[in-house]
Parts: C-alpha cells; structure tokens; sequence
C-alpha cells in the first residue's frame, strides 16, 4: 500500500539540491508521481506529489533534518488521490494572459473565476522587459475547469471584461483534463 505525500521544500539554489532530494525519495522506495520546480530569484522551489510505501513515510520526515539545518523548509503532508469521478463533466481551458505588468492582475483574474466555481488546475506566471522600451510586461498561463452546467458564454464574457479593466489580453482555448 503507497502512501501519497505532497512535499514541498524551499531554500538557496544549489547545484544537487534536485538530485539530493530524488535520491532520498528513491531509497525509501517512493516515485515523483507529479512535480513543479523553479529557480525564484535566489531560492530553489521544489513542489512533488510523491507515492511512497506506507510504512516509509515516517522515515521521510526523519531524514529530512540535514536538509532543515541547511536552511531548506521542507513540508511533508499526506494527501488522497482525486478520483476522477469527483470531477466528471468538468470542462478543461488553457488561459493566456499578456500585458503591461501591474499589481493586482493575478487577483482580479482569480476573483473573476472563483465567483463562478471554476477551479485552477495549474498556473504559471512571469515577467519579462520588453524588448524596445524596457516597460515590465506580465504573461500568465493558468489550466482551469468550469462545473458542467456553467454557461461557456457567460464567465468568458466577464474574464473578457476583467481583461478590458486589466488593460491585457486574455486567450481561452479548450484543454484535456
């Protein structure tokens, strides 16, 4: 029987970290089922769905200090799989977002789609100079999915009107879960 962890762990960015981690995971027998890393200025973000045997998931959180008295924060947390019946007749969508960055766009695109029950699946933001004024400018792809009786029409409408007070533009393209 595996267990399902969710493990995040943040700190200085240093070569090794990816494999000094994975290799821990491999020799309590667990597998990176699903995972998100990324360099954030000088920190190393680690995010990982890991199945590991039951009875080794004390064992992770044992071999884990080393790594806290480097100055890592590491979180261990138990999780359930979703069975895919939960969320049957949902409906997938990738959005883009690209504009002139400012504060509050993440929010007003977040708050637009949680009054409408849709959830995000993923997303993934930056920010990068343009090339011939040096203006920051804001890219976002976020994964989402809408409950099967939300009209396609009318929570597109509003994100279309978020985006017109944003001053960005916004693309909706349907996805596979």
């Amino acid at each position: 029987m595996h267990s399902h962890i969710v493990l995040t762990l943040t700190g200085k960015d240093r070569v090794g970290i990816v494999e000094e981690i994975t290799q821990l995971l491999v020799k309590l027998g667990g597998n990176v089922e699903s995972s998100q890393m990324a360099r954030l200025g000088g920190e190393f973000a680690i995010l990982m769905l890991v199945a590991l045997p039951a009875e080794q998931s004390a064992k992770l959180e044992q071999a884990t200090p080393r790594l806290i008295q480097q100055g890592y924060k590491i979180t261990i947390s138990q999780t359930e799989p979703v069975p895919r019946e939960s969320r049957a007749g949902w409906l997938a969508f990738q959005i883009e977002v690209e504009g002139a960055d400012h504060e509050g766009i993440i929010h007003e695109i977040a708050q637009s789609l949680a009054t409408r029950g849709i959830s995000f699946e993923s997303m993934e933001t930056s920010t990068h100079l343009a090339p011939m004024s040096g203006s920051p400018l804001f890219r976002m792809t976020a994964n989402i999915i809408t409950p099967p009786d939300l009209a396609q029409q009318d929570w597109q409408a509003a994100l279309t009107a978020a985006g017109r007070r944003l001053d960005v533009e916004i693309t909706v393209t349907a996805a596979k879960i």
